[in-house]
């Protein structure tokens, strides 16, 4: 309550600007392990992480959220209902389960029920989001929606009636919040960031995203505004190369001051829907082989100390991910925090640039001059 007092001081302070707090949970991955159902529960839903990034259609990223998970929370309605949900640069979409839903996934979720609002607006049109492990299906409606004290109003979002398979029954997140560009919103629908521009809800438009390394506090989505306790090592502009997804231009990786993938240039996507650094299959097995990972990504927890960082070639500059980044922990196990993925684009390959990347930088997603920031931490 004091913190977000404290936040909420801050805020009026320094104008239109808020923050968000993020949590980073226990992951699903660590939680089916427990349980004894994480292998089965990988053979029984295969999935295609590249599906969420072919045009066309929106798609939520929800087969990548098995290692580190960071939710916030909003409220709609009035009164406000709350939804815990991940704020994701790689979608567009707003949508919650709603009490229309009898999926398993909704009954153990915040469930919206507009009857209890007085200012919800119902329409007669449909949503679909595909994923990788199924589909999404709802109705759309406008209701007021709060984020961290910044009140939308009118605000179209999702109201979920089945949800695929049994996914989300295990995800401690109800729904997602979309902050990406509309060009990818199914059914036409405006993104909450692109309200809040044009109701002047914000000082600035762009919002920055930090993500905490290990502790389970400390992270946040901050609307407006760019903390500068995070750019003191100052900030490096990338412009984008579509307006669609956070898409930029990546000049090449290295190891050891030797290209080892995008030689001849990529596509990369800055996404914080996205937990793993997703790569292409040929630069995959390529890095799998020079940092002596088996086939599955497994690596000895004694050989960390001894792996080289990533280098990411961007814009001139180079932007490190050292082994601690891309090395993830779970129960005496490590692996690589990497996934092979091919998605074909005009520019050529592509790659994801997910947690395991934004967690070494600040990032600054600006909306007025199309730009990404990044600030090493």
């Amino acid at each position: 309550m004091k913190l977000l007092l404290l936040l909420a001081l801050v805020g009026l302070a320094q104008g239109l600007q808020t923050r968000v707090p993020l949590r980073k949970m226990k992951s699903l991955r660590q939680r089916l392990q427990e349980q004894g159902l994480l292998e089965s529960y990988l053979e029984q839903h295969p999935y295609n992480l590249a599906a969420k990034y072919f045009p066309g259609i929106a798609v939520e990223p929800l087969e990548n959220y098995m290692d580190d998970e960071y939710f916030g929370t909003i409220s709609i309605g009035t009164p406000p209902q709350e939804f815990t949900v991940v704020f994701d640069t790689g979608s567009s979409n707003l949508w919650v389960p709603s009490v229309f839903c009898s999926s398993p996934a909704c009954r153990n979720h915040n469930r919206f029920n507009p009857a209890e609002s007085s200012t919800f607006l119902s329409t007669n049109d449909t949503l679909f989001i595909a994923y990788g492990t199924g589909s999404m299906t709802g109705v759309l409606g406008y209701d007021t929606v709060n984020v961290a004290g910044i009140n939308v109003r009118n605000q179209i979002f999702g109201l979920a009636e089945t949800e695929p398979g049994d996914f989300f029954y295990y995800t401690p997140f109800d729904g997602i919040l979309g902050l990406a560009f509309p060009s990818i919103a199914s059914s036409g629908a405006t993104p909450v960031f692109d309200n809040m521009m044009m109701e002047n809800l914000v000082d600035r438009q762009l919002f920055s995203v930090y993500l905490s390394r290990n502790s389970q506090d400390g992270s946040f989505v901050l609307f407006g505004a760019i903390d500068p306790y995070y750019t003191t090592r100052g900030i490096s502009w990338i412009p984008l190369s579509a307006e669609t997804y956070w898409q930029i231009s990546m000049e090449s990786v290295s190891i050891n001051g030797a290209p080892v993938a995008c030689s001849s240039g990529c596509q990369a996507i800055v996404d914080t829907g996205t937990t793993l650094l997703a790569v292409p299959i040929r630069a995959f097995r390529t890095l799998m082989r020079r940092l002596g990972a088996s086939s599955s990504g497994e690596i000895s927890c004694e050989a960390i100390s001894k792996l080289p960082d990533l280098i990411f070639h961007i814009h001139g500059k180079e932007f490190p991910v050292p082994p601690r980044a891309y090395v993830l922990r779970s129960n005496g196990y490590c692996t690589l925090g990497l996934q092979g993925m091919d998605v074909p684009t005009e520019e050529g390959e592509l790659w994801i640039l997910g947690d395991v990347f934004i967690r070494e930088y600040y990032v600054i997603f600006d909306r007025a001059n199309n730009k990404v920031g990044l600030s090493r931490l």
